[in-house]
């Protein structure tokens, strides 16, 4: 069982940057794939972005590249997502998700094994 506890949202202006940070309970968190997502009030959850073990490949979904960035360190079994440029658009609940398969941005959310329980970004126009 892998426990999942995102932090880092807040309310933020518009062109302002947040860190959020997805922290495991496994020390075998390298062997999962993780992705963040995001829940808009009255809108389906988006992938936001995905991670494979090993952090070497990286996907994104059109809407926040150039702007999102995520990374992770095994070694503190953590995943990040660094937002710049933030805008109202991007405002929802964000969560992290992790799997033992790939997870990309055609990945269905509902499939996937693990999820934390999300944390609110607000962006203020």
């Amino acid at each position: 069982q892998v426990q999942l506890v995102e932090s880092g949202g807040r309310l933020v202006q518009a062109g302002g940057s947040l860190r959020l940070s997805c922290a495991a309970s496994v020390d075998t968190f390298r062997k999962y794939y993780v992705g963040w997502f995001r829940q808009a009030p009255g809108k389906e959850r988006e992938f936001v972005a995905s991670i494979s073990w090993g952090g070497v490949t990286t996907y994104y979904t059109d809407s926040v590249k150039g702007r999102f960035t995520i990374s992770r360190d095994n070694a503190e079994n953590t995943v990040y997502l660094q937002m710049n440029s933030l805008k109202p658009e991007d405002t929802a609940v964000y969560y992290c998700a992790a799997d033992s398969s790939r997870i990309t941005y055609s990945t269905s959310w509902s499939g996937l094994a693990y999820w934390g329980q999300g944390t609110q970004v607000t962006v203020s126009s």
